[in-house]
Parts: C-alpha cells; structure tokens; sequence
C-alpha cells in the first residue's frame, strides 16, 4: 500500500488507545461526532445489557419528557382496563351515562390515584378494586420517584458542553502547514480551567500483506491551557515528526484515516472534572482551507460568535 511506504518513521506510534488493530473487522469510524464509541455488544441477553438508567440520563431533552409523558398515559390506560374488568359497582360516585363517560371517568380516577391527588367523589367499595387502587397508588409514587432521581441526574450531571467545528482543516500556518480544528465551551456561565487536549491519530496500513490500525500520537502546539473562556483552536504542525508529512486527501482516503480528539477539564460550575470526545474522518478534513476568526472587540466587551465556528475560507 503506497500510503504505508510514505509514513514519517519518526511519528509517534500510541500503542494504549484500546481499539482494535485488526482493519477486516472495520464497521466504519471508531468514535462517532458526538464522542460515543461506534461499537455494538452482542452474545448477552438484553436485558443484562441494557442499561435503562444510562439510556434516560442521554436521550435529548424532547424524548425525556417524551418518554415520561407516555409512561403516564399507557399506565393509567392499564390500569383503566383492570378497573372496568372489575365492573363499575366495584365504584361509588360515578355519573357516567354512556361507555364512553363511564371510560373517562374511570381513567382520571386512575390519575388522581396514581398521583396520590384523590379529589373524592370517585371512589373504590368493593375489595377487589381497593386492591388495585393501592398497588396503583404504590406505583404511582415510585415511579415518581424514579422520575425525580432521573430529572436531577440529567441536570446535575458535569459535562464539558462542548462543540467542535464541523471539519478539521489542514492550511498554511505561520511559515508551514498544519492540521487544526476547533472547539468551544457553547455555555455561556461555564468556564474550564486546566484544559488537556490528547490528539490521536488512526490509519490503515499494510503490512506483509495484512491490512492493520495503526495509531500514532498527534504532537501539538500547545496540548494544555489554564482556562478557556473563548474557542480554542488545535493545532497539529506537519513538520518531520508528524505521520501526516507528504500525505494528500488521496492518502487520507485510502488509509481510512481517522482522528480521535479527547478534552478533559475542570467545569467550575459543576465544580468537577469533565470531559468529552470527538472523531474527524478522512471525508471530513479539508485541505487548502483557514478557518476565520469568532470573536470582536466592542465598546462592552469581546463578543464571541458561536455560529462562526465552523466557518472558513479557501487558503
């Protein structure tokens, strides 16, 4: 393979990033934008799998309240169903004149039950839908609580908030050529201190007739900020130690070459340490470009323009 005869022998190789080497077992990238890993487990059951907890805390924010809202219609539905398969005369206070009165009546006294709200005039007698109304009753504030421990996990837990451009960029730099992309904290309270940017690099090689992975280890500029309160730009030197030295978006292409970006840093509102992920493919590096800049001075103060950050020009 051409690309593994021109590889600079002075790059760093990283040995320790756990993913495979192997390039026949390749499913496309490793790491997907949003810093998940592209990797499915199978040979388990389900359920041992399957973490319902993990799965509420990352939904956005639509399908969370989505997801609550559906778990309280269809439960009351069933339990509107038990209650009129044990027949109206097991209630007193009904005023339902047709099936479907008797249907809504029976359903918002499931609410008021499953809530604990109880406003009286619907009530059980008999023994068999007293039953049901305290199992109902009993669900009902466990799985409030359930919701409440879900809704602070959601708001407490410590993230990095954030988001990277759109493409990284490989354009000129002071007197040479460089691959950079950028990123940038989008909240506006949150400010990290004690940044640490580790760029690594994956690229299909050849050898003795064997496809493999092989990962090296990107050397920056500058690896580590105290703070960072505006964008930071990354900025990889192509100079005679880089992997990357004579490559063109052909080689990229052809190596399947992928970058693995993780930030770690301290978030001082949540007074804890965070961190995230991101992944540039080949198809997503662009050659010849500069990305422009995203910030302006004005009489208040330095406005920072988020909605530049993908923004470039042709070199």
């Amino acid at each position: 393979m051409a690309v593994f005869n021109r590889i600079n022998p002075f790059s760093k190789l990283n040995d320790d990033t756990g993913l495979s080497n192997k390039g026949n077992i390749n499913g496309g990238r490793f790491i997907n934008r949003d810093g998940t890993y592209n990797l499915h487990k199978k040979g388990w059951p389900f359920w041992d799998r399957y973490s319902i907890f993990y799965t509420m805390i990352n939904l956005p924010l639509w399908q969370f309240i989505t997801v609550i809202f559906l778990f309280f219609v269809i439960i009351n539905f069933l339990y509107t169903g038990i209650y009129l398969l044990l027949g109206a005369e097991q209630f007193t206070g009904l005023l339902a004149t047709s099936g479907w009165n008797l249907f809504k009546e029976i359903y918002f006294f499931s609410t008021e039950t499953f809530t604990t709200v109880g406003y009286g005039r619907v009530n059980p007698v008999g023994d068999a839908a007293n039953i049901v109304a305290a199992i109902e009753a009993m669900s009902g504030f466990l799985s409030f609580a359930l919701a409440t421990g879900l809704i602070y996990g959601r708001f407490a837990r410590p993230r990095a908030h954030l988001v990277f451009s759109d493409h990284a960029i490989i354009g000129p730099y002071k007197d040479k050529t460089a691959l950079m992309f950028r990123f940038v904290c989008f909240k506006e309270q949150h400010t990290l201190t004690d940044v640490i940017v580790q760029v690594n690099l994956a690229m299909l090689i050849q050898e003795e007739g064997e496809y493999n992975y092989k990962y090296y280890s990107l050397p920056l500029e500058r690896s580590k900020i105290e703070s960072m309160p505006m964008n930071w730009t990354i900025v990889h030197p192509i100079d005679q130690e880089s992997p990357l030295l004579g490559l063109t978006a052909e080689d990229f292409k052809a190596a399947d070459l992928e970058l693995y970006i993780m930030v770690r840093g301290f978030n001082d509102v949540y007074a804890n340490t965070v961190q995230q992920r991101c992944s540039y493919t080949h198809e997503e590096i662009q050659f010849n470009h500069k990305f422009i800049p995203m910030y302006q001075e004005t009489e208040n103060g330095t406005v920072l323009e988020l909605q530049k950050l993908s923004k470039t020009i042709t070199a």
